[in-house]
């Protein structure tokens, strides 16, 4: 009985399909991807005629196969990991808009600090707008004002803390 080499190369593939899922799964650690990887190989090699190679090389040529294909995957799986662990640039995330009562609230409290603000006396005002808002040193605030380092320092604690109260009473 002569067999055609189409039917040599499936017979092959099946007599040592078991052993090939076996050494895919070796390589990948997962049944599931060399059962998918081998059907992938015999894909492969159906096309190619080994009418002139024995069955070992025949063998040998389809186990390569499967390693090349794993191997692959594998290098295919590292990209899509790396890729997808990398964050997006935070200037693609788009950022939370406040509610309507979120932005009243902070409105309010705005409002109430600047009132506060107004109702110091000018040298403390000034202080605070220096320091907190203009973003100066106390030893520059100090100097601009012609006062000590410490007298700047009182002035700009005192105007924090009472606008701290002035907005703990708001929110009671």
């Amino acid at each position: 009985m002569n067999l055609s080499p189409d039917r040599l190369d499936h017979d092959l593939y099946l007599a040592h399909r078991p052993a090939l899922v076996d050494y895919a799964a070796r390589i990948l650690g997962s049944r599931d991807a060399a059962e998918d990887i081998v059907q992938d190989a015999y894909i492969r090699f159906e096309p190619v005629r080994l009418e002139q190679q024995s069955p070992s090389q025949a063998l040998a040529y389809l186990y390569r196969v499967v390693r090349n294909l794993c191997l692959d995957l594998m290098k295919r799986r590292r990209l899509e990991t790396r890729v997808k662990d990398q964050a997006a640039p935070a200037w693609t995330v788009p950022g939370d808009l406040p509610t309507p009562e979120h932005d009243l609230l902070y409105r309010d409290g705005a409002r109430i600090a600047g009132e506060v603000l107004a109702s110091l006396p000018r040298e403390v005002r000034i202080a605070v707008e220096m320091h907190r808002l203009g973003g100066l040193t106390l030893e520059e605030v100090a100097s601009h004002l012609g006062i000590s380092v410490a007298t700047a320092h009182r002035h700009v604690r005192s105007a924090m803390v009472t606008i701290a109260r002035a907005l703990d009473v708001k929110n009671s």
